[in-house]
C-alpha cells in the first residue's frame, strides 16, 4: 500500500507537467504574435486604407512606425498624414495582449479619449490577436463598448482592424512590409523615448 503512493504521485506529477507543457506551447501563440511584430521594430511602413477609411484618411500618407520595443510593451506610431496624435501600445502579459490607443494633442498633452482598447480574449494565433473593449474602454466612450479591433501580421504585411458590433463601421489599414521607408519619421506628439 504504502508504495502505491508514491507511485500515484508520480504518475500526476507526471500528468500536471506534461498538461502545463502543452498548456505554454498553446500559449506561446500571443507571445509569438508579439515577437512576429517586434522583428520589425525601428522600421517604418507606409500603408492605405482599405475598407472605411473617410474624410480622415482619404488623400493622406498613412504611416505606422514600430518605434519602440520593450521585452513586454510594443509602441507604434500611426501618422495620418501631418497629425502624429495616435500610438498603438501593445503590452504582453500572462500570455495575453493589451491594445490600447494612447492619443496626444500637439503639445503632447493627453488628449480627453485615450488608453482605450482591450485584452485579448485568449491567446489568439501567431498571426492574428483580437481585442474587444475593456470596461475602462465603455466607461470612457460609451459608443465604444461593442468595438472589437484586431490587428494581423505575416511575412507579407500588417493590419489594423476596428469593427464596431451591431453596425455597419468597419475600418481596416493595411502596411505592405515591401513600402518599408528609408528612413523612419519624426517622433510622434508627446513622445518621450
Amino acid at each position: 500500500m504504502n508504495k502505491v503512493i508514491p507511485v500515484a504521485i508520480g504518475i500526476l506529477l507526471l500528468a500536471g507537467m506534461m498538461q502545463t507543457s502543452a498548456f505554454t506551447k498553446k500559449t506561446n501563440n500571443a507571445r509569438q504574435f508579439f515577437n512576429n511584430l517586434k522583428k520589425h521594430c525601428g522600421k517604418a511602413y507606409e500603408g492605405k486604407a482599405i475598407v472605411g477609411g473617410g474624410e480622415a484618411f482619404d488623400g493622406k500618407k498613412l504611416v505606422m512606425h514600430v518605434r519602440s520595443c520593450k521585452k513586454n510593451e510594443i509602441r507604434i506610431p500611426f501618422f495620418v498624414g501631418e497629425n502624429k496624435s495616435r500610438t498603438w501600445v501593445l503590452t504582453f502579459k500572462r500570455n495575453r495582449i493589451l491594445l490600447k490607443h494612447d492619443h496626444r494633442h500637439e503639445d503632447g498633452t493627453s488628449d480627453k479619449v485615450t488608453m482605450y482598447g482591450g485584452w485579448s480574449t485568449n491567446i489568439g494565433s501567431p498571426t492574428m490577436q483580437i481585442f474587444p473593449a475593456d470596461q475602462e474602454t465603455a466607461e470612457l466612450i460609451d459608443y465604444a463598448a461593442p468595438n472589437i479591433w484586431w490587428m494581423t501580421v505575416d511575412d507579407k504585411s500588417f493590419t489594423y482592424n476596428l469593427r464596431r458590433m451591431g453596425t455597419e463601421r468597419l475600418f481596416t489599414v493595411k502596411f505592405d512590409f515591401a513600402d518599408k521607408l528609408a528612413s523612419p519619421p519624426d517622433a510622434p506628439w508627446g513622445w518621450q523615448d
